[in-house]
């Protein structure tokens, strides 16, 4: 018989070689620990965290504070530009005031010792606007003071005083001031030198009337320091020097 040929898979020499390279002159545990040295290793892959989103209701707290920011900032420019449109139109002043005479009718010790005054006072009230009325509402207190206490007190009349006018008032003051006794000393002894101080406060309610239009109620401030020469009860009272100062009270 003829020899059966053996047939041999050709070998690819330029087919890479799957089988990894082991240094030679090792030993067999050394070539396994080389093998597993060599495998690659898994792959790891970073979680990616997402940044939490804001909350939707801080978003709209934010956007009413804004608006309420705004409405409030437009309003005041509002006012402002319409307080100084009328400034311009009105040019209002403070109203004057003058004390023409001072009166003394009754000052006297009561049996209780306190300090019993009756005073007249006559003011001048000036209205210098030209284009603004001013209404003395009822309630406006015209006082006498010597040394921080209250002699007497009378109300001032409720009347409407118009553009550019003088009104003369004469107001009645009556009071009782306790510690009557050392008090009557002090002014007498005060009455020697010829210069007695006083001091008369105005506290008028007012309302402004521009053109038609009644605005809301303020107040009329008024002190008046007062140098009077005696405190005689029988004569007309002569004063010496007279500072007011006045100013608006919303």
């Amino acid at each position: 018989m003829a020899e059966q040929q053996r047939i041999h898979p050709e070998v690819d020499v330029e087919a890479p070689s799957t089988t990894p390279l082991v240094p030679q002159g090792l030993t067999n545990s050394e070539k396994g620990s080389s093998m597993q040295h060599h495998r690659p290793s898994p792959l790891r892959t970073n979680p990616v965290v997402m940044p939490p989103k804001p909350p939707k209701a801080r978003s709209c707290c934010c956007k009413c504070i804004c608006w309420t920011i705004g409405l409030l900032v437009l309003l005041l420019v509002m006012v402002g530009a319409t307080a100084g449109i009328l400034y311009l139109v009105f040019q209002p002043k403070i109203p004057k005031y003058s004390v023409n005479s001072l009166r003394i009718s009754d000052l006297r010790l009561n049996f209780d010792l306190t300090l019993y005054a009756k005073f007249n006072v006559k003011i001048t009230a000036n209205n210098p606007n030209k284009k603004i009325g001013i209404y003395y509402e009822k309630g406006g207190l015209l006082s006498v003071w010597y040394s921080n206490t209250r002699l007497c007190e009378g109300s001032i009349p409720k009347f409407y005083q118009g553009h550019q006018n003088i009104t003369k008032l004469d107001v009645s003051l009556t009071g009782q001031a306790q510690y009557g006794n050392t008090l009557l000393s002090a002014l007498q002894e005060q009455q020697q030198t010829g210069r007695i101080p006083l001091d008369l406060k105005v506290d008028a309610p007012v309302a402004i009337k521009l053109g038609k239009l009644k605005l809301r109620k303020v107040k009329v401030l008024g002190d008046c320091m007062l140098v009077v020469d005696s405190l005689s009860t029988t004569s007309m009272v002569s004063i010496k020097a007279s500072n007011c100062k006045f100013k608006l009270r919303l």
